[in-house]
């Protein structure tokens, strides 16, 4: 039996893929998630097969939870579910150790294949996805790319917590780190991509899907 936690912050949606999964025999959820943080937390305490996680989750990214789920020392495959088929995406989720990169409005008994594959150790991304990752490689700022790609672990998620709207304050409570820190963070981040006010912050936070419009 592969056992699986599912991560995904609308409520509805969570419902609709864990009964997709229930349909499979050799599938069982074990656990659920409404945010990134949670997630990263029933991946450490469950450890289980396959974390299945959506992309676009609150406290922390997707890539940020595939990133510090790796350094657990946990056998947890992670399985992606997105909107999104855009390289950057694609390219930082892999990078993080993901296994799977499929797209919402696909998602049928293909989260089965996918799931089964992490299981194996094995790489699966949806056609759709291969098809178009290198057509939205080509829309891409490549020099935009490469400053993204300088940040931190730890700046990324201040930048994703920037654009979410937290204060200094706030986002000091939740990493459990000092405001001072916090302000150490927010001005290597800006000073590394070229970007000096909140605005600009959260337009290219928006751009490159470090927040999402719509889940």
């Amino acid at each position: 039996m592969i056992r699986v936690v599912l991560a995904e912050d609308h409520h509805l949606v969570r419902q609709g893929i864990r009964a997709l999964l229930e349909k499979a025999a050799d599938i069982e959820v074990v656990g659920e998630a409404a945010d990134g943080q949670e997630a990263l937390d029933l991946v450490d305490r469950l450890e289980p097969d396959v974390l299945v996680l959506d992309i676009g989750m609150p406290r922390l990214g997707g890539s940020q939870v595939a990133e510090r789920a790796a350094a657990l020392d946990v056998p947890t495959k992670i399985v992606v579910l997105s909107m999104y088929s855009d390289e950057s995406i694609v390219r930082q989720a892999l990078r993080c150790g993901v296994k799977g990169y499929l797209l919402k409005q696909s998602v049928t008994e293909e989260l089965h294949l996918a799931i089964r594959a992490a299981w194996r150790g094995e790489t699966y991304l949806s056609p759709s996805v291969s098809n178009s990752v290198l057509a939205d490689y080509l829309k891409y700022d490549t020099t935009e790319l490469d400053l993204v790609d300088t940040l931190t672990s730890r700046e990324r998620e201040v930048w994703q917590l920037i654009a979410e709207g937290d204060t200094n304050g706030a986002m000091a409570l939740k990493l459990h780190v000092s405001e001072k820190t916090i302000e150490k963070h927010r001005t290597s981040l800006m000073s590394k991509l070229d970007v000096h006010e909140v605005a600009g912050l959260v337009r290219l936070a928006i751009k490159h899907r470090v927040v999402y419009l719509d889940g």
